[in-house]
């Protein structure tokens, strides 16, 4: 089965961040087929505590009306924490595609609970990207999600 562009879009995203020595997590924003944002995580890049992939992604869509958002989906290679999920509710992103919970499972319910229609992949290579830097930056990994 051929993987989500989107979703492998994501994930070069989070290659990316991997490549720059942050934290591999990626998103992406799609409106009607199209990207219009792009991010990773760049809290150890830029050293902003609120520089998650889904955060970064969101600004670097730019400033955008309320409609356009809600003709969205976000993807992320990871389940969005609580700060991410929050933005996603406050700009009423309809959907979000999440490369994989196993390695942390995020905001999902929260999401659910504010109708937002949330579908977990279960991407091979988002869980193994995941489990490699968890298990070789436990310290940073703590870090990012508040521990």
């Amino acid at each position: 089965m051929a993987r989500d562009a989107f979703l492998e879009a994501a994930i070069g995203q989070a290659r990316k961040s991997m490549a720059e020595g942050g934290i591999p997590i990626g998103s992406v924003l799609v409106q009607e087929g199209k990207i219009i944002g792009r991010g990773h995580n760049c809290r150890v890049q830029t050293g902003s505590s609120i520089d998650h992939a889904e955060m970064n992604c969101l600004r670097n869509a730019g400033r955008l009306p309320a409609k356009v958002y809600s003709r969205c989906t976000i993807y992320s290679t990871l389940s969005p924490c609580p700060m991410c999920s929050g933005a996603i509710v406050l700009y009423k992103i309809p959907r979000v595609v999440i490369g994989e919970n196993r390695t942390f499972a995020g905001a999902e319910d929260y999401l659910r609970v504010h109708g937002i229609q949330v579908d977990v992949v279960q991407d091979a290579e988002c869980i193994e990207m995941m489990t490699n830097f968890i298990r070789e930056n436990p310290e940073l990994w703590q870090e990012d999600i508040g521990v």
